[in-house]
């Protein structure tokens, strides 16, 4: 692996500076690097576990899915951000299936369940790590549970385009109406009305496959 990669590893790894000499090389050497295309499902449910999945590019998308088709998302993951539910048979806690999904070209690090599973049961600090991972996981999800179920829909939208040109520090989201509504568990015809709603008041521009955010304090009155 090269030393950029190696870097990421240290860098993400908290527990990377408790792993022994020999337990720095195994993971280095078992380290794979994969790249996904847009669309592409990189876990199903009932599939076996993939195993701890490192972001270095790209985007994951975390959802779940209802018997008659719509899709929840539970949270989303970028560069150096990692997927614990990936490799969730190694928490016996967790019992829901999840799908993920890149969201876009995504490039990641994968560290295969058999390693990470010994890992973990041999160095406590590893232990630490995944739970605190998990513990945060949880979190995201409640956040969008919260969402869905006590804030209006034109809130949601709000929150989500607020969210985007904060994590971006742009004003122009390149996402399409089915997407927004595919991230907000809402249907894309409601998420087409709240954004000709939001053109209207000036609060956004809409054009094909991208809005433009106009009016920042505008969009934060909905918060």
């Amino acid at each position: 692996m090269d030393e950029a990669r190696k870097a990421v590893l240290q860098e993400v790894f908290s527990f990377w500076e408790h792993l022994t000499e020999q337990e720095k090389r195994e993971t280095q050497e078992n380290a794979a690097e994969l790249c996904f295309q847009k669309g592409q499902f990189i876990h199903r449910a009932g599939e076996d576990c993939a195993g701890l999945l490192l972001v270095t590019a790209g985007q994951l998308r975390t959802y779940i899915l209802s018997d008659d088709g719509r899709e929840v998302t539970l949270y989303r993951l970028w560069e150096k951000d990692v997927c614990v539910l990936s490799a969730s048979c190694i928490l016996s806690e967790v019992a829901f299936d999840v799908l993920i999904e890149a969201a876009e070209d995504t490039q990641a690090i994968l560290l295969p369940l058999a390693f990470f599973r010994r890992l973990k049961e041999e160095n406590v600090y590893v232990e630490l790590f995944t739970y605190r991972l998990a513990t945060e996981r949880f979190s995201d999800v409640m956040w969008s549970l919260q969402q869905i179920l006590f804030m209006r829909a034109d809130q949601r939208l709000a929150a989500f385009l607020w969210d985007e040109v904060t994590r971006t520090g742009r004003e122009e989201i390149a996402y399409t109406h089915e997407q927004i509504a595919r991230y907000m568990g809402s249907a894309r015809e409601v998420v087409s009305r709240l954004l000709k709603y939001f053109s209207e008041e000036g609060i956004v521009q809409v054009s094909r496959g991208k809005i433009r955010v106009t009016d920042r304090a505008g969009l934060k009155r909905f918060l």
